[in-house]
């Protein structure tokens, strides 16, 4: 059989090309490589210091040794950086570094078979078994004249002055001498010129000093390099790590007009900003700040008739007074909303807006742009649905319009002036509706610009559409944690998001409830059952946010056999208690301070799941460095709950007897633990949870 013909063997290109192919020399295998997703198609994430661990099955025919390295470097970089690989177990090999800049890091491995660590090695066993090894002696002064050309030097009896090598004269380092010495060394053992220099010589090709040379200047013939070099996308460290605060800014005044609401401004909102960053949060998001349209307008609790003075749905974007690139006059001027991101600024919060790619029927793009809707057989544009739901308010955008170049393009112009307004933090109303390759282009074009721009995908949606979100380039996603409520639930879903492969490319935001989400654990009002889910969004991700004074009141009361609000400020303005705080603000502000001063809370993939032996208790560990929390958490809202939590003292470096303080953030109670196994008990009606960090 001929080679070309072989399934088994790689296609070389013409048999006259056979002799000056080097692939037939490659013996190294790489594959498998991690984190790699869907074949390199999609990048991972990271935030700027994030550490990224990378590992790869690494191998070759016969049993001599291998030598691996991780090279990496960012895109703006020329010369990559490489890290040596160390073999963890049965073939794997893994190296990690340091992401220090923002923007896309790309890497790969390199690897081949490591002559001098394989000699080495057999010098080992044969001087064990008492064998005479001056052949081996000669082989191996013949690797430390390869060593020695790489260090800079010529080896020993080489005429000098040849072109592109320097003479020991002319590079005299200590390198270069130490690895003289030894290259003649080896020559005389081999030529047993005295016992006493085969013995020394011997105690050198076995020695520590052969090791640190090879490893320095190693002999890289027949490199095998991975046929494909992986992306990592490295946020701002807000990507990581954020607090968001969701509020209508129509519902922020203090004042009522004529016993009802008066319509909130931005200036309004500027007030809030001290209550807000002094509960602990950096984000403030804002749903649709543009026009509202009046057209098919929806009146309260959804309703099809609306009354006049009604405000209508902020989704309901588009009027004679502009479309998505303007703002409701009501809440103030594009000025006004400039002078409101940069006082967040000052008390270290960012504004984030809400991108709805849809219209009022009174949307500029909706007379100007007829063809990127879509049109029902009698002429008409049709409305949106999600039978049975009806939109009458809305028209959905046609993605699959002949136009979609013009429509991709003013949606990025949209964007662009967004930032030009200084918003680097979108979210994104129903991304699973629009085409992926859009978001992905979309996402690319505005980071070519704004680098530290971040988009949230609001998508309550399949799980592989949650996924390919995430791939195309979505910094943060809402989850299904708003509806995980049991221990058991919590516990499978937080192994999917941080022990599989999603936790590459995956960063989960954890909101107990939204302005659209009113979910069934909480319709009892039960305080309680608001603080546990509290607190398992503060903790379990890095990222979370809350709906703002809706959640802290703890607004519960639903819409008939829905998960939704009655009297949804969706469609009315709401006028809230500014100033009332109860059980639930005092632990949301707490909770929020001790996040930011324990890293160990400001990440999610680190995370361990402990054993408790009682259904409803919860405990989780998280560590980072000497930063050590416990969290232990009572899921049932209306029973005191009593276990045993086994701590896994192995990977905190704590004997089986040892004892070891835990102190309770919360209540600044101490307890003395011992030991795996440690009882706790949780009365939901005082506090359903305990803050633990181990002090040893």
């Amino acid at each position: 059989m001929s080679l070309s013909n072989s399934p088994s063997v790689q296609t070389i290109p013409g048999e006259s090309t056979l002799g000056e192919s080097t692939r037939g020399q490659n013996r190294v295998v790489i594959e498998h490589v991690s984190p790699e997703i869907d074949g390199g198609q999609f990048p991972i994430k990271a935030v700027i210091g994030d550490v990224v661990a990378i590992e790869a099955d690494v191998f070759a025919d016969g049993h001599d040794y291998l030598s691996a390295v991780l090279l990496y470097k960012h895109i703006n970089d020329v010369a990559w950086t490489e890290t040596a690989m160390s073999l963890l177990t049965n073939d794997r090999w893994g190296a990690s570094f340091i992401v220090e800049k923002q923007g896309r890091y790309v890497y790969t491995i390199e690897a081949w078979i490591d002559h001098p660590a394989t000699w080495q090695h057999e010098v080992d066993l044969k001087v064990a078994d008492g064998q005479r090894i001056t052949s081996e002696l000669l082989a191996g002064a013949q690797y430390v004249d390869g060593m020695l050309e790489r260090a800079g030097g010529v080896k020993a009896g080489s005429k000098s002055g040849r072109k592109g090598k320097k003479t020991l004269d002319s590079a005299p380092n200590a390198d270069v001498w130490a690895l003289q010495e030894m290259a003649a060394l080896f020559r005389a053992g081999a030529a047993e010129i005295g016992e006493d220099r085969y013995n020394e010589a011997v105690s050198v090709a076995e020695s520590d000093q052969f090791t640190f040379y090879a490893n320095r200047y190693p002999e890289r013939k027949h490199t095998t390099r991975y046929d494909r070099e992986l992306a990592i996308d490295v946020d701002r460290v807000r990507a990581g790590f954020s607090t968001w605060y969701c509020l209508f800014p129509r519902s922020a005044s203090r004042e009522e007009f004529q016993g009802e609401p008066k319509h909130g401004t931005f200036r309004d909102v500027e007030t809030l900003l001290p209550r807000i960053s002094g509960m602990g949060f950096d984000v403030l998001y804002l749903p649709p700040i543009h026009p509202i349209g009046t057209a098919h307008r929806k009146g309260k609790n959804n309703s099809v008739i609306c009354q006049p003075g009604e405000p209508g749905v902020p989704y309901g974007i588009g009027s004679e007074e502009g479309g998505h690139d303007a703002i409701h006059p009501e809440l103030g001027t594009v000025d006004d909303f400039k002078h409101l991101i940069a006082i967040a600024k000052n008390y270290g919060m960012e504004v984030a807006m809400d991108l709805a790619i849809q219209c009022s029927p009174d949307h500029p793009w909706a007379k100007e742009h007829p063809e990127w809707f879509k049109k029902r057989p009698d002429g008409t544009i049709q409305y949106a649905e999600n039978p049975p739901k009806k939109y009458q308010d809305i028209y959905p955008v046609y993605f699959e319009t002949d136009d979609w170049q013009n429509l991709w393009l003013e949606l990025k112009r949209v964007m662009l002036v967004w930032a030009s307004w200084g918003v680097r933090i979108i979210r994104v109303d129903n991304p699973h509706t629009k085409p992926f390759g859009f978001w992905e282009w979309l996402i690319t074009e505005v980071k070519k610009e704004y680098p530290d721009m971040l988009f949230l995908a609001e998508a309550f949606t399949k799980p592989k559409v949650m996924k390919e979100l995430a791939k195309r380039g979505f910094a943060h996603s809402y989850t299904y944690f708003t509806w995980r409520s049991t221990k058991a639930e919590l516990e499978e879903y937080m192994t999917e998001l941080t022990t599989e492969e999603m936790k590459y490319y995956f960063r989960p935001n954890f909101w107990p409830t939204t302005h659209d989400i009113n979910p069934g654990y909480l319709h009892s009002g039960h305080e309680p059952a608001f603080l546990i889910r509290y607190f398992l969004a503060a903790t379990l991700s890095s990222n979370y946010g809350i709906y703002g004074p809706s959640f802290e009141l703890m607004e519960h009361i639903p819409f008939p056999n829905k998960e939704e609000y009655l009297n949804s400020e969706k469609y009315e303005i709401r006028h809230w208690d500014w100033d009332k705080t109860n059980k639930l603000t005092y632990l949301i502000t707490l909770v929020n301070r001790i996040r930011r001063e324990n890293v160990a809370l400001q990440t999610t993939n680190n995370l361990t799941i402990c054993s408790v032996n009682d259904d409803a208790i919860m405990a989780y560990l998280k560590v980072s460095g000497a930063n050590r929390l416990l969290m232990v958490v009572n899921t049932d809202a209306y029973q005191r709950r009593a276990g045993v939590v086994q701590v896994p003292i192995w990977l905190l470096g704590i004997e089986p007897d040892q004892s070891y303080t835990v102190h309770d953030l919360l209540t600044e109670a101490y307890y003395t633990w011992k030991g795996e196994y440690n009882y706790v008990e949780l009365d939901p009606y005082q506090l359903p949870m305990h803050l633990l960090r181990i002090e040893l």
